[in-house]
């Protein structure tokens, strides 16, 4: 099981942003922050629900192409709500809510890129 997953973005302050903007619906919010004096390299900010941070972003660069981070939603219309906050918040549409069934009959999903491009998806596994 993965414990958390970060990567570099370009700006960090408008992706901080995009991000507290676009998790919401999912319950995930900023949760930690750590400066680029405190770790001597960059700045990160940890989302997480329950004080523990699962998704770091951080200061300093770009991820490689090709960078998808799946997120889990609670109900279908936790995935609607994730795609129209990141949709407000700045992010591309990579594929809007709906059924997914080459995954499996009840995958439901919906994709956006953030401002660095990332493919950040939120996908609820329950039927209706």
């Amino acid at each position: 099981m993965i414990d958390h997953i970060g990567f570099a973005v370009t700006d960090f302050q408008r992706s901080r942003a995009f991000f507290t903007q676009a998790l919401a619906p999912l319950s995930v919010r900023p949760v930690m922050e750590v400066t680029a004096e405190e770790t001597g390299n960059a700045a990160h900010a940890g989302f997480g629900t329950d004080q523990k941070p699962f998704f770091w972003i951080s200061s300093g660069g770009r991820a490689g192409p090709g960078v998808h981070v799946a997120l889990h939603a609670g109900s279908r219309a936790a995935v609607d709500a994730f795609f129209a906050a990141a949709i407000a918040a700045g992010g591309r549409d990579n594929g809007g809510p709906g059924l997914r069934p080459h995954y499996h009959p009840n995958y439901y999903a919906a994709f956006v890129l953030d401002p660095d491009g990332n493919n950040i998806e939120a996908v609820c596994h329950s039927p209706g």
